[in-house]
């Protein structure tokens, strides 16, 4: 089933919730550790999701285009439910290069996604990093392809990553993103 992501997770201006997860890479990875990136694009994200799969060459590319853009993305999801979303699998995505990110992290707590307000996979949160602070620019949708296979006509994070990076104000409203679900863990 789709969903949209929650156009009010946070608020633009924001301060972004830190976070501290395990890599793909083996090693643990903060927020912190981008502040020398003028943006930080942070996507939940995982390996089983039609919308999610559709995404990831978007923000491989988007990975490549910009040196000064981490992208950053998070596994929520619940790995039992799921066991394309394991730790495994995200490591395997990674190591063969269909996941090609500055960061590929596992939020196995699902903490992080909680703290962000994430709704979906993929569920996009650009962030500006300015004297060590990282702030929400743009919360919304990659591009304009509201179906897995949809061809998209637009590329809208990357005009807004455009417009950021050369110190545009960025005002339009949030798009939400359509995905499917988090699966959260039951307690």
């Amino acid at each position: 089933m789709a969903l949209e992501s929650q156009v009010d997770a946070l608020e633009r201006g924001e301060r972004a919730p830190s976070f501290e997860l395990p890599g793909t890479d083996g090693q643990t990875h903060s927020l912190d550790e981008f502040a020398d990136h003028d943006a930080v694009l942070v996507v939940f994200t995982c390996n089983h999701c039609p919308y999610a799969k559709a995404k990831l060459d978007e923000l491989n590319d988007l990975a490549d285009t910009y040196d000064e853009v981490a992208v950053v993305g998070i596994n929520p999801n619940d790995a039992e439910q799921y066991p394309e979303d394991s730790f495994e699998t995200m490591v395997e995505y990674v190591d063969e290069g269909v996941i090609d990110f500055d960061a590929y992290l596992r939020d196995e707590s699902q903490a992080v996604a909680e703290a962000y307000g994430a709704a979906c996979t993929p569920d996009p949160f650009l962030l500006s990093v300015a004297d060590g602070e990282f702030r929400l620019v743009y919360h919304g949708r990659l591009d304009d392809a509201t179906n897995p296979d949809d061809e998209p006509t637009e590329r809208e994070m990357k005009a807004v990553i455009d417009r950021l990076l050369t110190g545009e104000e960025i005002t339009e409203e949030f798009r939400p993103s359509r995905g499917c679900s988090i699966k959260w863990r039951e307690d």
